[in-house]
């Protein structure tokens, strides 16, 4: 365990002090993020927040290579070789698109060469589960397909869910912290030494988001681009891409897991229930807008403000709440599985917490109008209706205290039809008097005047 921190400490420390010099030289040469429409930053922010991240990542492999029990990782294989070539080729377009754009298209193309490296490399999907509860082997193309498929779709989910400031960090930092803490369990219950390389790549992701979060949470003073998202959604599928190329399922179900301490009660499915937990955020995200859009008759990369952040702030979250609902649920549908798969736990107990959780969540999710503490508390403080009381013209005080019963005595209006004009004659219904000469004031404007202040009013008036 200590390597791992070592090595995830020395990823998130390059990251951070990288970070800054990063800013600069975004800045300098005019890789900014302007803002539009469906953005929510209101001022130009600097890009290539990547370029700090594979820094890290280089760094974090370097001091790997030097300790004797990760440098097993790196004998007779083509890790370090794969994931810094695929990473490279990332950070070039990703350079390409946040200074000068790129289409689709060819981003699409470089990141299904991104994916054919990692094959390279000797990462890919080896196997899937069978309805029968077996395995299907999958063959050489196969493979190649649906390891590209796996990186395309997780590169773009995780481009999608970069929209708030450390949304993608985080939660793609939560996702790798539950990859590693299951292979690495893998390593040291089950003693399958193969799961070292997924592990070490899942504790170097964790490092890397750790290093770029303090500079990128709201408010953010730089953003990770698509040289950032890209090089994360790249790191996040290759970990269980890895994993599967040497993990055999017929090994979590063997004497020696049932006494490592663990039920593995799904073992052939959990190698892929375990990264669609982990995804499931962002790859919600990124089929209903592809859906969105599609019936909306638009490409499914074209970009609109309909995104799961979006709907959060919608209903009323601030910036910093919605990033933190989405990294609680995040934290709860990976967290869920991987405590299915390393704690010996009776399935009742586990759903038990597992509902109340997702309850809990629920209820943090609302708007803050619809939390029931919230309406009580808002009632408990609302200030008391205070009455005014009427004052009274001078000139109608005397009156006002008179043993009238009805002090005000008023005369009813005259109709249209009979308003006295000037020279008493009526005026005819629907006319509109004409205005009085400048300077004047017309006497039936006002009341006659009462009595003065401290004289007796006339009997008649009683």
């Amino acid at each position: 365990m200590r390597e791992y921190g070592l090595t995830l400490l020395v990823a998130a420390a390059v990251t951070y002090l990288l970070t800054p010099l990063v800013r600069r030289f975004a800045i300098a040469v005019g890789a900014l993020h302007a803002p539009r429409d469906r953005d929510v930053h209101t001022k130009p922010t600097p890009l290539l927040g990547g370029l700090a991240m594979y820094g890290g990542l280089v760094a974090g492999l370097l001091v790997a290579y030097r300790l004797k029990y990760l440098n097993s990782v790196f004998a007779g294989t083509r890790v370090a070789s794969g994931l810094l070539l695929a990473g490279g080729l990332i950070m070039v377009i990703g350079f390409v698109d946040d200074r000068w754009g790129m289409g689709a298209l060819s981003k699409l193309a470089c990141q299904v060469a991104a994916g054919v490296i990692l094959v390279w490399s000797g990462a890919f999907v080896s196997w899937l589960p069978a309805p029968s509860g077996n395995m299907y082997a999958l063959d050489v193309n196969e493979q190649t397909a649906v390891t590209i498929l796996v990186v395309v779709v997780t590169i773009n989910a995780v481009n999608f869910l970069d929209g708030l400031d450390g949304l993608a960090a985080g939660v793609v930092g939560i996702g790798a912290a539950a990859f590693f803490l299951y292979y690495y369990e893998l390593t040291k219950r089950l003693h399958l030494d193969a799961q070292t390389g997924p592990a070490l790549v899942s504790a170097l992701l964790v490092g890397v988001c750790l290093g770029f979060l303090p500079h990128n949470f709201h408010p953010a003073r730089i953003f990770m681009g698509d040289t950032g998202a890209m090089l994360l959604g790249l790191l996040l599928a290759y970990a269980p891409i890895s994993s599967l190329a040497q993990l055999d399922p017929s090994s979590l179900t063997s004497a020696a897991a049932y006494g490592g301490g663990t039920v593995n009660r799904f073992p052939e499915v959990l190698p892929l229930l375990l990264p669609a937990a982990v995804l499931l955020i962002p790859y919600a995200d990124l089929v209903l807008a592809v859906i969105r859009r599609m019936r909306a008759g638009q490409s499914p990369f074209a970009a609109d403000k309909k995104h799961l952040h979006h709907r959060l702030l919608d209903i009323g979250h601030s910036q910093r709440a919605s990033v933190m609902i989405v990294y609680l649920w995040a934290a709860l549908f990976s967290g869920t599985v991987v405590l299915l798969s390393i704690l010996r736990t009776q399935l009742l107990v586990l759903a038990a917490v597992t509902v109340v959780a997702v309850l809990a969540l629920l209820l943090v999710s609302m708007p803050g109008r619809l939390r029931p503490w919230a309406r009580r508390a808002r009632s408990s403080q609302a200030p008391a209706r205070v009455i005014t009381p009427v004052s009274f013209p001078a000139a109608q005080d005397q009156a006002a205290r008179a043993p009238s019963s009805a002090p005000f005595p008023s005369t009813p209006a005259p109709s249209a039809s009979a308003r006295a004009m000037p020279d008493g004659s009526a005026a005819p219904a629907g006319s509109v008097p004409s205005a009085a000469p400048a300077g004047s004031v017309p006497s039936a404007s006002f009341p006659a005047a009462g009595p003065a202040r401290g004289q007796v009013p006339p009997v008649s008036e009683w």
